[in-house]
């Protein structure tokens, strides 16, 4: 069975680079624009990580963290972020994030991350 990614991010392209990228790894890859979407991607198909962005417009990705962890604790969440936003990047760790990357992000580096976290 698939391991299933869940990519949130208000950016059309960057969800379909990581899309395209980790399908070919073999992955089931959801997609959400928002907030909303990804707390219903969640509950509809159990991810088993999450590539979360911070800046998102309505919901932003600390809120959208705080949500699915109220979901499901053991979620695994790995943050991408284009601002170096050291306060933001702490509190998702405090949450329970497992890593961050800054946007430009090397994609060998976000690949190696889902592959180390999903498995």
């Amino acid at each position: 069975m698939k391991q299933k990614v869940l990519i949130v991010d208000d950016q059309f392209g960057i969800r379909t680079l990581l899309n395209e990228v980790l399908q070919k790894e073999g992955y089931q890859i959801y997609q959400a624009a928002n907030g909303h979407q990804a707390l219903h991607m969640m509950k509809q198909h159990a991810p088993d990580l999450v590539l979360l962005d911070i800046k998102i417009p309505g919901m932003d990705g600390l809120e959208i963290l705080k949500k699915m962890k109220e979901m499901n604790q053991d979620i695994r969440v790995i943050i991408m972020t284009a601002y170096g936003e050291l306060d933001m990047i702490e509190k998702t760790k405090q949450l329970g994030a497992l890593a961050h990357f800054s946007k430009p992000f090397d994609i060998e580096e976000i690949r190696n991350a889902v592959k180390q976290y999903v498995s």
